[in-house]
């Protein structure tokens, strides 16, 4: 379930993103003037404020509950950590080395 709600996550983000860079700003007059006024026939006649304003806050509200609901969902769980319980040292066992002295060539 998290990671389907991850997928959907990232999904509204970039077309969030997406359209809020299509939209055009308050400055856009002057753009229209070399022809990047001809692609809001597209969508009306009324432009594309008013279809992207309300697809981009739809998108929005659905980003922060997702946002909501994906930090609820990952508070509640628990993560295993081995650095949690460190009451019991653990110990390492050494062999004792052998003389091996008698392996030495002595040379007599």
């Amino acid at each position: 379930m998290y990671e389907i709600l991850i997928v959907v996550y990232l999904l509204v983000a970039i077309a969030l993103i997406g359209l809020v860079l299509i939209q055009h700003g308050k400055g856009a007059d002057m753009g229209a003037a070399f022809g990047a006024g001809a692609s809001a026939t597209v969508f009306g006649s009324s432009g594309t404020g008013n279809f992207l304003t309300k697809t981009t806050t739809v998108l929005a509200t659905i980003f922060f509950v997702l946002s909501i609901v994906l930090g609820n969902y990952s508070a509640g769980s628990k993560k295993v950590d081995a650095w949690d319980d460190l009451s019991v040292p653990v110990t390492e066992q050494v062999e004792p080395k052998k003389d091996d002295t008698s392996d030495i060539p002595v040379g007599n």
